[in-house]
């Protein structure tokens, strides 16, 4: 317990006194350590966590949640499949892919085609998501759509006629020729991913087949689940339906980004801790003063009865104090700087001109920011504890002052 005359004490040692000047200064400088070491801390882990959300909310969004890809025999949905897909799927959807070269008067591009139905087309999320082109939202046979990136950097629109040159050859008399076939643009979509929007094109399935020399037996299933975050334990019951075909999933096809992203954030903690650390370290240096200057009035605190413990107390109390009130006054400041992180960036962007946050590298077009209450509880524990840990040496010192030296030479 702390008592009345242990809190009066602490709350004098905190207040500024004229020849206390240095010892303030270092006061000041650890509080504002701290409490900028949690605040970019805090900042930094809401906009990964935005970053990775966001991410995968687009990644989803783009890609069938789970596919299964045929080995050597089609992939054959029966009765009994769709009954045990259904508990956990929204839609089932086949589809194609090959690879092919767009051509547009100087410039050519390789590119993914991705075929559907047109039934199939019109329920994908991109097409339903705010940001789809066009009236027509089915892919009839000699109409292709295409993604926002390359429509830019093709100055490509809705109407124009592109031609593309498919991988699979065509047998002539004079050897085997690649495939070429011109197409409409009937649409231009945008999942919010650069590198998406660039390279794949969507396209009738039956033309893509024909087109790519495909048949019905390659054809893909994709699944659209009800709960597409809980990926593992879905993946494993489709794998169970489809025991002799691949399975993967969103998840497995952008595991090194996301293992990327899962190591750098926590780099990222323990580097930016150290900011914590060194400023905790500053209120070593401040009590240390602070003992030396109070040398005086611990001896008469001792002469009149006053217990070592009571005295490593005020001096714990006086760090802890610092320690905790530049945590709480950081964790304000990271908040509010996560919470407005995008109109920041916009604002410094404008006024500096220049891209703190380019697209084409990020994928994103704003700056993400998700506040995680757990990651900020951590955070302040964490520096609540170091703040603690470095209090404990300086109070210890000043319960071990002998009052009769420190009144001989006063």
């Amino acid at each position: 317990m702390i008592s009345t005359l242990e809190k009066e004490i602490t709350l004098r040692f905190l207040k500024a006194r004229k020849k206390d000047g240095f010892l303030n200064v270092i006061s000041i400088f650890s509080f504002i350590g701290i409490s900028l070491g949690v605040a970019v801390l805090i900042i930094v882990m809401s906009v990964m966590n935005g970053f990775r959300a966001e991410l995968i909310n687009k990644i989803v969004g783009f890609n069938s949640h789970i596919t299964v890809q045929p080995y050597d025999k089609p992939i054959d949905i029966d009765e009994k499949y769709k009954s045990s897909l259904e508990l956990i799927s929204k839609n089932l959807i086949l589809s194609n892919s090959s690879e092919a070269i767009i051509i547009n008067e100087q410039n050519s591009k390789g590119i993914l085609l991705r075929g559907y139905l047109e039934s199939d087309f019109s329920q994908l999320e991109i097409i339903n998501n705010g940001n789809f082109i066009g009236q027509n939202k089915k892919l009839k046979k000699n109409f292709i759509s295409i993604g926002r990136e390359l429509s830019f950097n093709l100055d490509l629109d809705i109407g124009d006629n592109i031609t593309i040159m498919s991988s699979a050859g065509l047998e002539t008399i004079v050897g085997n020729l690649p495939k070429q076939k011109s197409f409409i643009i009937s649409s231009i979509f945008d999942s919010g991913l650069a590198d998406f929007d660039n390279n794949i094109v969507f396209i009738n399935l039956t033309t893509l087949e024909e087109f790519s020399n495909l048949s019905e037996g390659d054809r893909n299933l994709e699944i659209y689940l009800k709960n597409p975050q809980k990926i593992e334990n879905q993946k494993r019951i489709v794998q169970n339906i489809f025991p002799n075909d691949l399975v993967f999933t969103w998840a497995d096809m952008n595991k090194s980004l996301f293992s990327a992203l899962k190591v750098e954030r926590n780099v990222m903690f323990i580097i930016l801790s150290l900011i914590i650390i060194v400023a905790a370290f500053n209120i070593i240096s401040g009590l240390t003063i602070l003992v030396k200057n109070k040398t005086k009035e611990i001896a008469i605190l001792k002469s009149i009865g006053v217990l070592n413990d009571s005295i490593i107390k005020i001096f714990f109390l006086v760090g802890v104090i610092i320690g905790t009130s530049a945590t709480l006054f950081g964790v304000l400041l990271g908040v509010i700087f996560s919470i407005y992180v995008e109109n920041i960036r916009e604002f410094i962007s404008t006024t500096f001109n220049i891209s703190l946050f380019p697209e084409e590298i990020y994928f994103l077009s704003t700056m993400p920011s998700e506040i995680n209450i757990s990651s900020i509880v951590l955070i302040s524990i964490c520096s609540i504890f170091i703040t603690i840990l470095v209090s404990i040496f300086p109070a210890k010192k000043a319960s071990k002052l002998d009052p009769i030296k420190s009144l001989k030479y006063e």
